[in-house]
């Protein structure tokens, strides 16, 4: 197969490493197939109750918890699953009438899906779903996506057939009672969320139980950026946050995950004798002095063989112990409870990767700034959604100053000593035995672009500019007139006077001016031959929004009034 690909790279380019349809050029689908795709390879590996689950090499976000893959399922992956259903649950009904060309091994992976979670679906219910019926639809997800996978490698994509856009939609509805019913399961006793979960299997696999994780700060992050939250409990998760292990007082704001002590290198690969003594073939190989298995060290202390790297190790070891006529018998009747007390003394199944055996680089006691970002971004979210949902006043006010408090906790709010670094630049991590460290254009600096435009209300909906700003302080008003300098969209260097009581930012490299008023919210257009232009109410329109975004010059800057009552006095 690769030879196959690499002389069709030979004969067109890189283009020959896409899948190519039957006249051998390269497959092309339309955008609903390409939104099908990674919407039916997460439903794939839905695991009920737990997450999605992380069955081949992908780290997640968080690549400090690589050692996850195989064992471990993601539940923030679920609650960003959950947002990118609803995104297509509010994109496709307008479509809802029609029927689009799906290629065929696609539609029919779609009705595997489909099917297996329609049937399932009546096992929903307040508690957790058995753990023989959670393996049940598990495998047929799976086979609905191996089939696919199967079908497409052997032969390619034989053809197109009509998909009802309606379809799409009851799929997400469908799918979404399921992700909403896993992310309330993972509501931890805390009144915080699991991040990740473990799989337990039985013995013959027909089962498959859940275990979880210590807390972690992404799970908070990612539940309540899903939008499944009330206001009421996204500012429950907030509060929690301040007075659980992840807060961090001297740096006021929250580790990826709770500080701990990581045992000495002598206490690691400790049998207790009770336990060592419960076993007939450890007790026997101990008493007999056959050290191939388990030893006692100088000290008296019981160990597995030190050689042992993991249980495939000892496995091996306990096959070549088999072949001795000797302990053939006692090898047969106790390998599995020797391989229960191994995973018992090293808990290999909930090793995460250096997220749990480092104190550095997103390790053990670390702050990880993205990640505190990112939390800056989804109670940002939290706050827009209250004032959406008409939440009362109260508790608008209360998530709004939670924002406050998560915004407070970073480095441009700190001095020099506090960070230790330069405040405003970026820095990867906060390790337990120091100040910031690895400057770097990290993500923390997205997020905050993000925010900061979030604080500032300038909102794009339905291809309107809105000037809405919720969480903007009263006090970056300027008491003093100054001059705001800027680069205009040539690129050239450009300023304007502003009064008191006024304050500026650019978007799309046009000036918009701030200035508090005691009426309603109004927006002007000034054009560049300095006549004006009055819109309706707080937004532009979409011809206005347009000549906006096209970033030709034409608008010389945009004023705004916003009213005092708006404005936060926290």
């Amino acid at each position: 197969a690769n030879a196959e690909i690499n002389g069709r790279v030979g004969d067109m380019g890189t283009d020959g490493r896409l899948m190519p349809g039957s006249d051998g050029s390269v497959y092309h689908v339309n955008l609903l197939e390409k939104l099908l795709i990674p919407l039916l390879s997460k439903l794939s590996n839905l695991v009920p109750d737990g997450g999605i689950w992380l069955n081949t090499q992908r780290p997640e976000w968080n690549d400090a918890n690589n050692a996850l893959v195989g064992n471990g399922v993601s539940v923030v992956t679920l609650c960003y699953l959950r947002r990118y259903v609803a995104f297509l649950e509010d994109l496709l009904p307008g479509a809802e009438g029609d029927e689009l060309a799906v290629s065929t091994e696609v539609l029919a992976w779609f009705r595997g899906i489909q099917s297996a979670l329609e049937r399932a679906e009546r096992l929903l219910g307040e508690g957790p779903m058995a753990d023989r019926e959670r393996k049940a639809l598990m495998d047929e997800l799976g086979t609905a996506f191996s089939d696919y996978r199967g079908d497409v490698y052997d032969g390619g994509f034989t053809g197109r057939t009509a998909l009802a856009v309606k379809d799409v939609t009851d799929l997400c509805r469908t799918a979404r009672a399921f992700i909403d019913h896993g992310i309330r399961a993972n509501r931890r006793d805390d009144g915080l969320y699991n991040s990740y979960v473990l799989l337990e299997f039985c013995e013959d696999a027909s089962q498959v139980g859940l275990e979880s994780l210590p807390v972690m700060l992404e799970g908070q992050v990612a539940v309540l950026s899903s939008g499944l939250l009330s206001s009421e409990e996204s500012s429950e998760v907030l509060d929690t946050l301040y007075s659980s292990p992840l807060y961090r007082e001297d740096q006021a704001s929250f580790l990826l995950y709770p500080e701990k002590q990581l045992p000495a290198f002598m206490d690691k690969n400790v049998v207790a004798s009770e336990r060592a003594s419960g076993v007939s073939l450890v007790r026997d190989l101990l008493e007999r002095g056959e050290g191939s298995v388990i030893v006692r060290d100088a000290s008296g202390v019981i160990r597995f063989h030190p050689d042992f790297r993991n249980v495939d190790d000892l496995a091996a070891a306990l096959d070549r112990l088999a072949e001795c006529e000797e302990w053939a018998a006692s090898v047969a009747r106790d390998r599995g409870r020797v391989l229960e007390l191994f995973e018992d003394v090293f808990n290999h199944s909930a090793y995460t990767g250096r997220s749990g055996a480092m104190y550095s680089y997103e390790g053990l006691g670390c702050v990880y700034w993205h990640m505190v970002t990112k939390l800056l971004v989804a109670a940002e979210e939290v706050v827009f959604r209250s004032e959406e949902d008409g939440s009362p006043e109260g508790l608008r006010d209360e998530l709004a100053r939670s924002y406050r408090r998560v915004r407070s906790g970073l480095g441009f709010e700190k001095t020099p000593a506090e960070y230790g670094a330069f405040p405003t630049d970026p820095y990867s991590h906060t390790p337990p035995h120091g100040g910031a460290k690895q400057p770097g254009m990290t993500g923390q600096v997205k997020e905050e672009i993000l925010t900061r435009l979030g604080e500032l209300g300038v909102r794009v909906e339905d291809g309107t500019v809105c000037f809405r700003p919720v969480l903007l302080d009263a006090g970056e008003f300027l008491d003093e007139p100054t001059v705001f300098r800027f680069f205009d969209v040539h690129g050239d260097a450009a300023s304007i006077e502003l009064e008191a009581g006024s304050m500026a930012f650019t978007f799309c490299q046009v000036p918009v001016v701030y200035r508090r008023t005691e009426g309603d919210a109004s927006v002007r257009i000034v054009w560049g031959d300095g006549t004006e232009h009055a819109a309706e109410g707080d937004s532009l329109s979409k011809e206005l929004s347009g000549v906006l975004f096209e970033r030709r010059g034409r608008i010389a800057r945009v004023l705004v009034g916003v009213p005092e009552r708006a404005l936060r006095r926290d």
